[in-house]
C-alpha cells in the first residue's frame, strides 16, 4: 500500500428539487458531507430550492460549489447537447453567477465550480467545451478552483489557464479499465452497497486504486470523494463511507 495523504473532501449534489418534486435528502447530507454541489437551475432546481439549500450550507459550515450543466430540465442533464463553445462559456457564466447571488444572500458564496451530468462527461474527452468551461471559470472568478475526472481534457486546460484543479473521484460509481465512469445505460454502472461503496473509497484515499469493471487495478489520485445525492440510500451511504474513512485515519475535510 502506497503513503498517501490521510485526508479527503466529502462531496455530493444537492438542490435538484425543483418546486414541489423533491430529489434527495438535502438536509441530512448536509450533516455528513464536507462540500456540496448546488445545481444552478438549468439541469435541475429552482431559485427557491437553490437559496434554500445555501442557507443550509451556511449554517452548517459546508463549502458552496456551483454545479452547472447543459440547459436539459427534462432530461436532468444527462443527454449530451452539442451546444457552441461561446454559448457554453456564457451559459456557465450565468449559472455560477445566479447561484453565486442566492449564496451570498444567505451569508457564503460559490467557492468552486463542478460540471454536472453529461457535460461532465463529456468535457473528459471534448476540448472545445473543455475549453469553454474553462473560459467561464475563468471569466467569472479566476480564483475558483475547478473540478473534474482525473485526466480529463478539463483538468488540463484548467491549469494550462492557470486555475487550481480538484481531482474527483465517485463512491457510488463503477470504473472503466480507462479510469473513466461506466455509462449509467450500462447494468452495474451504480453501485447501492453502502460497505462495498465505503470499502471502495478507503481503497481509493488510502491506496489511490479502485478495482474496474473488468477486474483490474486502476489508479485514481482524488481530493474530493463524490456521494450522489440522488442515489438510492445515499445519506446512509454517506454516513458509512464517512465512518470506514474515519476509522481507517482519513481526515474528512473540505478543498477550499
Amino acid at each position: 500500500m502506497s503513503t498517501r495523504p490521510a485526508r479527503v473532501d466529502l462531496n455530493s449534489d444537492v438542490g435538484e428539487s425543483f418546486g414541489r418534486w423533491q430529489l434527495g435528502d438535502d438536509e441530512a447530507m448536509l450533516r455528513v458531507v464536507t462540500s456540496v454541489n448546488v445545481a444552478c437551475g438549468f439541469h435541475a432546481g429552482d431559485a427557491s430550492t437553490l437559496r434554500r439549500t445555501c442557507a443550509l450550507a451556511a449554517r452548517g459550515g459546508v463549502v458552496v460549489g456551483a454545479q452547472v450543466g447543459y440547459q436539459d430540465l427534462a432530461g436532468f442533464g444527462r443527454r449530451f447537447i452539442d451546444v457552441e463553445p461561446d454559448e457554453l462559456t456564457d451559459d456557465v457564466v450565468y449559472q455560477v453567477g445566479a447561484l453565486d447571488a442566492l449564496a451570498r444572500a444567505e451569508g457564503t458564496r460559490v467557492r468552486y465550480v463542478k460540471p454536472h451530468g453529461a457535460l461532465y462527461n463529456a468535457i473528459v474527452h471534448h476540448e472545445e467545451q473543455a475549453r469553454a468551461v474553462v473560459e467561464a471559470v475563468r471569466a467569472y472568478d479566476k480564483e475558483l478552483p475547478l473540478m473534474g475526472l482525473p485526466g480529463s481534457a478539463v483538468l488540463a486546460a484548467a491549469e494550462a489557464a492557470g486555475l487550481r484543479t480538484v481531482r474527483e473521484a465517485f463512491a457510488d460509481r463503477a470504473y472503466t479499465p480507462e479510469a473513466t465512469l461506466l455509462s449509467r445505460r450500462e447494468p452495474g454502472s451504480v453501485l447501492s452497497d453502502p460497505v462495498e461503496v465505503a470499502r471502495r473509497v478507503v481503497q481509493m484515499v488510502t491506496d489511490g486504486t479502485v478495482t474496474a469493471v473488468d477486474g483490474s487495478t486502476v489508479r485514481i489520485d482524488a481530493d474530493s470523494v463524490c456521494v450522489h445525492g440522488d442515489s438510492p440510500g445515499a445519506v446512509a451511504m454517506a454516513e458509512q463511507v464517512r465512518r470506514e474513512l474515519e476509522a481507517a485515519g482519513v481526515e474528512i475535510a473540505p478543498f477550499a
